[in-house]
């Protein structure tokens, strides 16, 4: 029962994110920041980055579309996921090209959906999505919620982070399984298990790196 009541009460504080994300910093303060920074697999300086990135993309949609579009950059490890509604394939195709001229970017995942631009009904329902698939990922109990980049656009679910195979395939799985998705897109960086290990060891700061898993024999 109390399982449940913490599992609700963190849907409710995900869902108000998007609504709260300007109070944030005034709320939980630098120091709750600092835990974030510190169990995210990016160093600090890239997750600055990542923060510029967006911003500048963000100031490179040309004025001709952003009337009629709805468009969101999201980078993670110098890699930019883009999502929304833009008027046409021409928009589309000029907002990538933008956004790849951007100084440090590696990778741009063009996802934007030809069409009107979402409503604040949809938009709410994607949010409401998003809070279900993070909730979900922190019940299983199987992965690190820091790892993982939720974005929703349209019920279609997108993932973003540095991550194993095993913590993708879990991801994966909690995504699509979730009630109201109807898709999910892959934009996982996967790495390798002893990269990940010795990146949470830096972040954590532990002074010796994890044991190696011991081998299994069957008999």
């Amino acid at each position: 029962m109390q399982k449940a009541k913490l599992t609700l009460t963190a849907v409710a504080l995900l869902t108000l994110l998007p609504i709260l994300q300007g109070c944030v910093p005034a709320i939980i303060g630098g120091a709750a920041v600092g835990v974030m920074s510190a169990h995210d697999r990016r160093s600090t300086g890239t997750q600055a980055d990542d923060e510029t990135t967006e911003w500048k993309a963000g100031r490179h949609v040309p004025e001709q579309y952003k009337a009629a579009s709805h468009v969101n950059f999201t980078s993670y490890n110098r890699r930019v996921l883009i999502t929304g509604e833009v008027p046409s394939e021409e928009a589309k195709s000029v907002i990538e090209a933008e956004t790849r001229k951007i100084e440090g970017v590696r990778e741009v995942y063009n996802e934007l959906g030809v069409g009107p631009a979402s409503s604040l009904g949809s938009r709410s329902t994607d949010s409401y999505i998003d809070s279900k698939v993070k909730a979900r990922l922190v019940d299983s109990n199987q992965i690190s919620a820091n790892h993982i980049k939720v974005i929703t656009e349209r019920a279609i679910v997108h993932l973003m982070g540095m991550v194993n195979a095993r913590e993708a395939k879990v991801a994966i799985d909690v995504a699509r399984t979730t009630a109201g998705v109807k898709k999910v897109v892959n934009v996982l960086e996967v790495i390798a298990d002893e990269d990940a290990r010795r990146l949470d060891n830096q972040m954590l700061g532990a002074r010796t790196p994890p044991p190696a898993t011991a081998p299994v024999e069957s008999r």
